[in-house]
């Protein structure tokens, strides 16, 4: 139970549009395209408490990437859309690298 209790404290400190790089990454590290679809099962595979839906959990709610994904492209951390694929720009590859440190030391991954 304490171990589960320090996964969520570090990963309440991190934000949503952190996950999504850090996914975004995990995709196309793995010399994948990282298609809308693609991004949505590898945030919810990975931090299913964070997408699903409050009355069905075993769902993921997309709409919970949608305005972070419009965000992350103003701030020019991502290029692409969901009709195509998504790219980390250079800004983006950075703070996904910081994420995903924060994460394993955290040890939730």
């Amino acid at each position: 139970m304490q171990d589960r209790n320090a996964k969520n404290s570090n990963l309440s400190k991190v934000s949503v549009n952190e996950l999504i790089l850090f996914c975004i990454h995990s995709i196309v590290s793995n010399s994948e395209q990282c298609s809308f679809e693609r991004l949505l099962k590898e945030c919810f595979t990975l931090f299913p408490d964070t997408l699903k839906f409050p009355r069905y959990p075993i769902w993921p709610d997309s709409r919970k990437l949608d305005r972070p994904l419009r965000a992350l492209r103003n701030e020019k951390m991502i290029i692409g859309d969901t009709k195509t694929y998504f790219i980390l720009t250079k800004a983006g590859e950075e703070k996904a690298l910081i994420t995903s440190k924060i994460l394993r030391q955290g040890k939730l991954l």
